[in-house]
């Protein structure tokens, strides 16, 4: 297919311009609620505290609550392995971005740069746009991110030595305990007991449904009753956190925030140069065959480094005096930037999958 056409078809597809329209007008409701006073100051973070503990947690284990096939297996393997990798490569890489600034400032560019809100920020558009299984592919990406995030950034935000507490948040956080459920959950289903029963599609039993043989816990299947109030419970997060972002965005100051150019330099890195060199790397381990992913794991992993700050990592500079008004600054410039940039990164996805680069 030619550019032209993948271009047309990209544009022409209603699913794709509905997600991306959902998200910047959600985005800009919250703002315009925020900036009129039906939302209160601290009305983003009470939203954002649903969304963490609740609405996401259940939205990743529900992802994990599909069959599971040789190439689902083979691809959440290879973005797990990629999921680490890419840590490990922006963690040397980034600090080169800033060599200009003073040391200090430096590093703390260099974190916020590594650690993106792949979870507020990125699992909500992954879900609107690829469904449950980019969630579950989001979801085993971020294992990487949460390793990293609660043990490199805080030593080096901190200078202290990793502690049991930050251990604790690791691994007792509500959405990695949902993640490594279903993940296990997903990976023995095969080798579970398995009952019978008729096919559910999105919750319902069509009276000609199927039958069909599935692990005894697949509650998507077994336990409909179970199934749909997490299945609610997940379909929050995607308005509620883009109504946070927007209200988020409505109580600081943008005026000061966009006076600071290392906050523009920096949200140019974050939401542009960080995603391309994913999508340059995995290309060509795509190609060469050596850690090749499909279409929709390539796109899910483009749209989760396309975040703005992290809030933890942004908590980490204000909590530990690491240039706090410039990670508030850059957070709010990010958010801005990567709300335009998201859809463009979409779209050219999008182009890339009707061209037939990745399949």
């Amino acid at each position: 297919m030619s550019i032209a056409k993948a271009l047309e078809a990209t544009f022409t597809n209603v699913s794709i311009i509905s997600s991306i329209t959902s998200t910047v007008f959600i985005i800009l409701l919250g703002f315009y609620l925020r900036k009129r006073g039906t939302f209160g100051e601290t009305f983003g973070k009470i939203l954002s505290k649903v969304v963490l503990s609740v609405a996401l947690p259940a939205l990743a284990f529900n992802s994990f609550m599909q069959p599971i096939s040789h190439e689902t297996f083979t691809q959440g393997l290879n973005v797990l392995i990629w999921g680490i990798l890419i840590y490990i490569i922006l963690i040397f890489v980034t600090p080169f971005s800033y060599t200009k600034f003073p040391k200090d400032k430096q590093e703390t560019l260099a974190i916020l740069t590594t650690f993106g809100s792949t979870t507020f920020f990125g699992i909500p558009i992954v879900g609107a746009v690829f469904g449950a299984k980019g969630i579950m592919y989001s979801s085993i990406f971020n294992i990487g991110y949460r390793i990293f995030l609660y043990s490199y950034a805080y030593i080096k935000m901190s200078g202290l030595k990793m502690e049991a507490s930050n251990i604790k948040k690791m691994f007792l956080n509500p959405i990695v305990i949902a993640t490594f459920a279903g993940l296990i959950l997903w990976m023995i289903q095969d080798f579970m007991p398995m009952v019978a029963v008729k096919q559910a599609v999105n919750g319902v039993i069509a009276p000609n449904a199927p039958t069909i043989n599935v692990a005894f816990y697949r509650i998507d299947q077994t336990a409909l009753w179970l199934f749909k109030p997490l299945q609610y419970l997940g379909n929050l997060a995607s308005p509620l956190a883009w109504l946070s972002i927007g209200a988020t965005l409505g109580s600081i100051s943008m005026k000061d925030a966009a006076s600071d150019k290392a906050s523009w330099y920096y949200s140019f890195n974050k939401v542009i140069l960080v995603p391309l060199l994913n999508l340059v790397l995995l290309f060509i381990l795509t190609i060469t065959h050596i850690l090749p992913v499909s279409y929709v794991a390539l796109a899910t992993v483009i749209i989760m480094m396309a975040t703005p700050t992290a809030s933890v990592a942004s908590a980490y500079a204000i909590s530990f005096d690491r240039d706090a008004v410039l990670a508030s600054n850059a957070s709010l410039i990010s958010t801005i930037c990567a709300v335009v940039a998201t859809p463009i990164w979409i779209a050219l996805l999008e182009v890339l999958n009707q061209v037939g680069i990745f399949k």
